[in-house]
């Protein structure tokens, strides 16, 4: 038999991790971005008040736009339910989105002249991490966003140009 930790508050590192975990089915109507954003700000003040991390407020904003642009291509794209988790991976939130279209999103080349559609290149540059994945049925879409800012109030992990 292995013997598995308990903290003080008798929680095991699996209930810790589980703790900083949260998976959200989304239904294809109007409401879900909304409420893909709602679960993102409420997950990030929970992993604040439960467990001590620190999240700046620029995380916060910057998870909520990153939620908002990957559900929003899932429900434009791809028909059927959204799936959205959220963890936290060392110091950065982890957003992943999986829905069932399983053609790969590409960045488009610049174009002053484009409206809309930019929202991949808006995650791209906010992210600390972007990947797509094909899965057996679909795609998933992760994106790392720091939970903290630099020192020189610049987004941590990036180098400022």
């Amino acid at each position: 038999m292995e013997t598995v930790p308990v903290g003080a508050d008798g929680a095991t590192p699996d209930d810790r991790a589980q703790a900083m975990h949260t998976t959200v089915a989304l239904e294809g109507d109007g409401t879900c971005i909304a409420q893909a954003r709602h679960r993102a700000a409420e997950f990030l003040s929970r992993v604040q008040a439960e467990h001590g991390l620190p999240v700046s407020q620029r995380s916060v904003d910057l998870t909520q736009l990153v939620v908002s642009e990957l559900v929003t291509n899932a429900r434009k794209y791809a028909p059927g339910p959204v799936l959205m988790d959220l963890r936290i991976v060392g110091g950065s939130v982890e957003v992943v989105v999986w829905d069932s279209e399983p053609v790969l999103p590409m960045a488009r080349a610049a174009d002053a002249g484009r409206v809309g559609q930019h929202g991949l290149e808006i995650v791209m540059a906010v992210a600390q991490g972007f990947e797509v994945q094909r899965e057996p049925v679909g795609k998933r879409i992760s994106a790392r966003i720091a939970l903290m800012d630099d020192t020189d109030g610049t987004i941590a992990g990036r180098r400022s140009l």
